[in-house]
């Protein structure tokens, strides 16, 4: 009888080592005196991505190794878990020997790195043979969706009592507030009703990793993680509402002064303060540097913002903005860019922005509509003078990159959670629906699409939940939250894509939730830094020596 555990541990090694000879070849063409040449990275971004994406698996398949381990240490390993370790592991491994999909019509090679001999040994090594050969097969896949259909799930439970207390309160208050009305909001273009907003912040949402001494829970980010993931299974801007107090948080926790702390905190942690970030402009986008709305001191001591930020969300009901603005015009790119904490006034229906100097127009989109986007225009807006986050000008690009790893874990998070809401209704609308006399389940090519869902889904998960593990830590983590990010919002959008296509000509329909379901995965992809700059930044970062650093997941 196999040991598919130990087997898992061995295919996942056998990928990092494939990943490290791929990581020779992407240094060589980039790397220069020991640092990454820009210009060589642009040029040969093909290959940088592709590596990006060929390490971000391997490391999948550690998380997912871990996952297995602890299962059967928990004495819940059983043919459920057994049989998506297979299903996806057998996925992964022929994905990595043949080549690993970077979008629907992008694929990442051996061939393009002249690795193909390289990636047939990687193929034939025992472990991962035995997966390829044994682990994705039909028989695999209609057996681990028999057991869905039964209501049986994979294996989630931490080990801890107040982790796993967390994601049935969180699953309990979302079908029970969240999920019913999800859709009858997104068709009305509703904000999040605030009855329900100030349910979400008695329960605790926008506090989880506020520090204690400032009225929060200080649990982290994994805690985080299963709070966002468990909201975003019944609707992603119920998910995404903590986002915005998490970034600010973090923001004004790691850099505020000692006033700032205590004015800001407890309120954002109570949720009678509703955060937003502004940090987009119109022609800037992923290039922060260039950001070029700009704040000066004026003679009133207050500070003053002029020009014109999009992709502004939940601006309107907001009641205190993050602004990344221009302090210095005569430093450019970076160095002249400082964050200012601004108040202003929490808008209305009638009158969303009422504060002099500030104007917005709300953008309409696809999806992801329960707390709208809005362009702004700053026209001497002012800023109290004791704004300045910190008290130090120039330091707002840095203080914002110290953001960066937690919203992205945050942002996989919910990704996994609209994951798992698409594989629900895709499971549901299967079992359901008959056609030919039977039940869609039947049909194997329905059951083949539900089997790699749930699959991936756990992957995705699991590398996740290291990544925030790792936060939690304090260890730098960087690539490995763009890991989860790149790899979840992929796994998102393709669960809402293949739910849709059970669903068929109704899943096109207005009426069914898998048409939000849809739209809403497709912005996963692009906020919270689109998949091409996650795999540019990745790929960048290990070609420099960072690919033997990655930590093995359960070490």
């Amino acid at each position: 009888m196999r040991d598919w555990n130990a087997l898992a541990t061995e295919a996942a090694i056998a990928a990092r080592d494939f990943t490290d000879v791929v990581h020779g070849k992407v240094a060589a063409s980039i790397v220069q005196g020991g640092r990454v040449d820009a210009a060589l990275a642009e040029r040969e971004q093909r290959i940088v991505h592709g590596f990006a994406w060929i390490a971000t698996i391997a490391e999948a398949l550690f998380a997912a190794a871990d996952w297995a381990r602890r299962a059967k240490e928990a004495g819940a390993f059983g043919e459920k878990e057994e049989l998506v370790l297979k299903v996806g592991f057998g996925e992964y491994c022929a994905q990595i020997a043949g080549g690993v999909p970077m979008s629907q019509s992008e694929v990442a090679r051996p061939s393009d790195f002249g690795l193909s001999e390289e990636a047939g040994r990687f193929a034939a090594k025992s472990p991962v043979a035995t997966f390829i050969a044994e682990g994705n097969t039909a028989e695999n896949r209609a057996a681990l969706v028999q057991l869905l259909a039964e209501g049986q799930r994979p294996f989630e439970g931490f080990g801890d009592e107040t982790l796993d207390m967390i994601r049935e309160q969180f699953r309990a208050f979302t079908a029970d507030r969240i999920t019913p009305r999800a859709h009858e909001w997104h068709l009305a273009d509703a904000l999040i009703p605030a009855e329900v907003v100030q349910e979400m912040a008695d329960l605790g949402v926008f506090s989880v990793c506020i520090a204690q001494e400032y009225g929060g829970l200080g649990l982290g980010k994994l805690a985080m993680c299963l709070v966002s993931e468990e909201l975003s299974r019944g609707w992603i801007c119920a998910g995404s509402l903590g986002t915005r107090s998490e970034i600010a948080g973090e923001l004004i926790g790691e850099n505020g002064t000692e006033e700032q702390k205590a004015r800001y905190l407890p309120q954002i942690a109570n949720g009678s303060i509703l955060p937003t970030a502004v940090f987009t402009e119109p022609d800037t986008g992923s290039d922060l540097a260039a950001v070029s709305t700009r704040a000066a001191k004026g003679a009133d001591g207050n500070w003053h913002i002029t020009g014109a930020k999009t992709w502004i969300t939940h601006a309107a009901r907001a009641d205190l903005m993050t602004v990344l603005c221009r302090t210095d015009p005569a430093i450019s790119g970076y160095g002249g860019l400082s964050m200012l904490l601004a108040e202003k006034t929490r808008g209305g229906d009638t009158a969303p922005f009422p504060d002099a100097g500030i104007e917005g127009g709300e953008i309409e989109v696809l999806g992801y509509r329960g707390m709208k986007e809005y362009t702004l225009g700053f026209d001497d807006f002012a800023v109290a003078g004791d704004g300045l986050l910190g008290g130090i000008e120039g330091e707002g690009f840095k203080q914002l990159m110290r953001t960066f790893e937690g919203a992205r874990i945050q942002t996989a998070a919910r990704a996994i959670g609209v994951a798992w809401n698409a594989f629900d209704l895709g499971l549901a609308y299967a079992v359901q629906r008959k056609q030919f006399g039977k039940n869609l389940l039947a049909f194997p090519r329905v059951s083949d699409k539900l089997a790699m869902m749930v699959s991936e889904l756990v992957i995705a998960r699991e590398l996740t939940y290291f990544a925030a593990r790792q936060k939690d830590r304090g260890e730098r983590c960087d690539i490995e939250a763009g890991m989860a990010k790149l790899l979840a919002a992929r796994v998102a959008w393709a669960n809402a894509d293949n739910a849709l296509q059970i669903h068929g000509g109704n899943g096109y329909a207005l009426e069914y939730p898998i048409s939000r379901v849809l739209c809403d995965a497709r912005i996963l992809n692009i906020f919270e830094g689109a998949g091409e700059i996650q795999a540019h930044v990745i790929g960048r970062g290990l070609a420099v020596g960072r690919a033997n650093q990655v930590a093995a997941v359960g070490k």
